[in-house]
């Protein structure tokens, strides 16, 4: 028996998220159907983070346990001759027996992309968050420093989230302006549910000036869901990459050219 390692990128808009669900369409299950195909037997996968429903991936990493022998340039090449095009296997790798994609990960890096226009974009629908208010940056900017560090991050986890500790690492968080895109991202030892969403709320709530960069530490000292800005939407959320060990020798994402502020 081996362990495989793979990248998946996908779309998230058609699926409810990533994780099985009884009569929802899910990424894992069509991605294990795949790559069962390709195995001639079945597998499972375990995940980096299970993205919600409507997030999207660009660097999600699973593992699988399989008796197969393929190379992998067939493990990509078959799997994708399976799966829909919304959803793509970028790489695969053998690993040793006790990698785990989700425990052995170090840091997880999400990506929020906001359209910050009058009009609204016909083609990116649902692949950003299209706010017609001027965003002012650097008030994001500003605020998102609070956030940096280790800190109990109860204000920004949801009502069904699981975890066990609210703490979490915030290794990093910018907020920047590309043209009309505003663009921020998160790179922290793990996040709880919602996490990014919920932050993504309060630095837009913040950028509208319908608040002051100061109360994101307010938010987060007060550990109050309830007190925080309403969640971002799913749209605009893509987990862009995860970090692991050297020694494990995994290959580095694709660069990709699905995300519109790459190109400017």
């Amino acid at each position: 028996m081996s362990r495989i390692a793979v990248g998946i990128e996908y779309d998230g808009s058609a699926y409810a998220g990533w994780q099985t669900q009884e009569r929802l369409p899910t990424l894992q299950p069509i991605t294990e159907r795949a790559l069962s195909s390709v195995a001639a037997e079945p597998v499972t996968l375990v995940c980096a983070g299970r993205t919600d429903a409507g997030v999207h991936a660009h660097g999600q990493v699973a593992h699988f346990d399989t008796r197969a022998t393929r190379s992998a340039r067939g493990w990509v090449l078959g799997a994708n001759s399976e799966l829909p095009a919304d959803v793509s296997v970028s790489w695969a790798a053998p690993v040793p027996a006790h990698f785990h994609a989700r425990y052995c990960a170090e840091a997880r890096t999400y990506r929020y992309l906001i359209l910050n226009r009058l009009a609204r974009s016909a083609l990116l629908a649902h692949r950003a968050t299209w706010i017609h208010r001027p965003l002012d940056h650097e008030r994001m900017a500003q605020a998102a420093h609070a956030l940096h560090g280790e800190h109990d991050f109860s204000a920004f986890r949801s009502s069904q989230c699981q975890a066990k500790s609210p703490m979490r690492r915030m290794e990093r968080l910018s907020v920047q302006r590309r043209g009309d895109w505003v663009v921020i991202e998160a790179t922290a030892n793990a996040f709880l549910h919602h996490m990014m969403r919920n932050i993504a709320g309060l630095l837009i709530a913040i950028g509208k000036a319908d608040a002051p960069p100061s109360w994101a530490r307010e938010v987060l000292e007060g550990r109050d869901r309830t007190r925080n800005a309403a969640t971002a939407p799913a749209a605009g959320l893509y987990l862009l990459s995860v970090r692991y060990p050297a020694a494990f020798a995994l290959p580095a994402a694709p660069r990709s050219e699905v995300l519109p502020p790459d190109r400017l």
